[in-house]
């Protein structure tokens, strides 16, 4: 992908924010979408941002994308969105999210 600047803004070729580009291809890769038809009530209170194992990525794009630091996680050393999630999450203790 190629990035230009655009009044300090990172822009693919296609117009999209550089971050916009990177969320749209990672999302294809979600293990759970919210969306989904088999999306489970209690997985709205076990998603990859509450995860105490979840390190958010610096920057804009870390608002919503981190990676996976739990080493019994399907998806440990992987880029997750913060609404995705596993079957191993662990709450945080202070209750946090993101």
């Amino acid at each position: 992908m190629q990035i230009q600047q655009e009044g300090g803004e990172q822009m693919a070729p296609d117009g999209l924010r550089a971050d916009d580009e990177v969320h749209e291809r990672w999302s294809r890769l979600l293990n759970r979408t919210t969306r989904g038809p088999g999306y489970r009530d209690e997985w709205f209170d076990e998603q990859c941002g509450g995860c105490k194992f979840w390190i958010a990525l610096s920057g804009e794009i870390g608002l919503d994308w981190g990676a996976c630091a739990r080493a019994d996680s399907p998806f440990d050393g992987q880029v997750r969105f913060e609404h995705d999630g596993c079957e191993r999450f662990s709450a945080r203790a202070d209750g946090t999210f993101g």
